[in-house]
């Protein structure tokens, strides 16, 4: 017998009321454009496709791709989000390593998954969650002045930092993780509504494998290796 194939992707526990909601207002809509224009048929189509558009938008962005690791390995850093690399530099980060790291950013535009994922296995070593602006992703002082949370996990040999950082379009941050919990390389890890920004924050002397403006996906594409 054939195995039934699983479908590649699945709608994330964060959109589930959005999508419902969003349901319920477009019917809304279309019933009342029935009852001011019960004869006008062609109205009837053009809010109805409209609706169709506007509801797979809407579904677009909580989609939730199945990938599991390749290749499950302490020294490799996988990407924690899908979109593309817009930073690579050293850079001093303030808030918990007070020293040099390698920094890479990883922008994520509305059309993105917005699902982030663990990069390495490992203790969550640090937590913190940052009120804050909600400037463009690519803002230079959106890092610091954004709303963002940070975790740091390390995995015994290393520690790195990820920030997951909101924007213009990106109201609310999702992080499921807690200081002192063992998390799993792949394991879905937060949410960024509509898209922003991810930052890594690595050990100086990490092979990069990834350059500017390539695009990466979460749990495919190498970023580093320790």
């Amino acid at each position: 017998m054939k195995k039934r194939r699983k479908f590649m992707w699945k709608i994330h526990r964060e959109g589930i009321v959005i999508i419902i909601l969003s349901i319920l207002l477009l019917l809304g809509v279309n019933g009342v454009a029935y009852q001011l224009a019960p004869y006008n048929a062609e109205l009837h189509w053009k809010v109805g496709i409209l609706s169709v558009l506007l509801f797979l938008i809407v579904l677009q962005f909580f989609r939730n791709p199945r990938r599991e690791i390749q290749i499950a390995d302490d020294n490799i850093i996988y990407a924690p989000a899908d979109g593309k690399v817009v930073v690579i530099e050293e850079a001093y980060e303030p808030e918990y390593f007070e020293d040099k790291r390698l920094q890479i950013s990883i922008f994520m535009s509305p059309t993105n998954v917005h699902v982030n994922r663990n990069p390495i296995s490992g203790t969550v070593n640090y937590f913190k969650y940052h009120p804050g602006k909600y400037l463009v992703a690519w803002h230079p002082k959106s890092s610091t002045e954004n709303e963002r949370t940070t975790t740091v996990i390390g995995n015994g040999d290393a520690e790195i930092m990820l920030r997951q950082i909101a924007g213009a379009l990106a109201k609310r941050i999702v992080n499921y993780v807690e200081e002192g919990e063992k998390v799993i390389q792949g394991k879905d890890m937060g949410f960024i509504k509509f898209g922003s920004r991810v930052d890594l924050f690595l050990p100086l002397g990490t092979k990069i494998d990834v350059e500017m403006n390539q695009k990466v996906k979460g749990n495919r594409t190498i970023i580093a290796r320790l």
